[in-house]
């Protein structure tokens, strides 16, 4: 039989597949993967600075909802600092990024070696946001992520038919009256939410893959995008639920590191199946 608490992280390690899934579709096809390693990155020292925060008012730095909040609002800036800096015609997209990145991350892992240091911080766990371990997970912080998910899952197919419009045919869709810019902010909105609800189970440096293995594999064995997506889904679920099965079952495994490892075999069977 499996524990209680074992269950519910495996509910919400599933919860998020199918949201990564759902949501790795249109940011696939968009061309926005290397956006999302970057606001993956950048939500670090939004964690670590929510867990000094806590510290400091004598809360409990392991609380999950203010690190979330957090690594929302640090992956948010940096997303707007990529923008920002490519706007000036200056500086490609991906150099963009590449400085975003490192610079945030870095900043995140000198704060993180100040938190452990500190009395209150030393027991807070934050480097299981770097790689993640779902095992430690509290029932709360599952539930908190699994819903985070869902709601993620439930305004992609709510916006389906302009995430559509806008990945295939943008210029077309804007002629017919889409809102262009709020639509792409939304995928990107949503593309966030994935990254920070994908933090204490897979972690910051691999939750982009989690967005683009199951997306990935799914295009390689669908020609329309209904059934894209729904494959898509499917695989990230079963690779959420693998994963944090072998982490969970080998202890020190990190669970980001096992759902992306099946992730990436559910891949080359499709990439195999492709070729055949």
């Amino acid at each position: 039989m499996i524990a209680h608490n074992t269950l519910v992280v495996l509910l919400g390690c599933a919860a998020l597949g199918v949201a990564a899934g759902a949501v790795g579709c249109f940011a696939l096809l968009r061309g926005r993967a290397l956006l999302a390693d970057a606001m993956g990155h950048a939500a670090l020292p939004g964690v670590v600075g929510a867990a000094l925060i806590g510290a400091w008012f004598g809360t409990d730095p392991r609380a999950l909802p203010p690190l979330l909040i957090g690594g929302a609002i640090a992956g948010a800036l940096g997303l707007w600092a990529v923008q920002a800096l490519a706007a000036t015609g200056r500086i490609r997209q991906d150099a963009a990024i590449g400085v975003v990145l490192a610079s945030f991350y870095a900043l995140g892992v000198v704060g993180l070696s100040v938190v452990q240091a500190m009395p209150a911080g030393a027991q807070a766990g934050l480097s299981h946001f770097i790689l993640g371990q779902a095992a430690t997970m509290r029932t709360e912080d599952a539930w908190a992520a699994g819903l985070l998910a869902m709601f993620c899952v439930v305004a992609t197919v709510a916006l389906f038919p302009r995430f559509r419009a806008l990945c295939f045919d943008a210029e077309f869709a804007a002629l017919q009256g889409l809102n262009i810019r709020v639509t792409d902010a939304a995928l990107m909105g949503l593309i966030l939410l994935v990254c920070i609800a994908g933090l204490p189970a897979v972690g910051l440096v691999l939750v982009v893959a989690l967005l683009v293995l199951p997306a990935a594999t799914a295009r390689l064995l669908n020609q329309r995008l209904p059934g894209m997506l729904a494959a898509s889904c499917a695989i990230g679920g079963v690779s959420g639920v693998l994963g944090a099965l072998i982490s969970a079952g080998h202890e020190g495994w990190p669970t980001g590191a096992a759902v992306v490892l099946v992730g990436t075999a559910f891949f080359v069977a499709a990439l195999l199946v492709r070729r055949a």
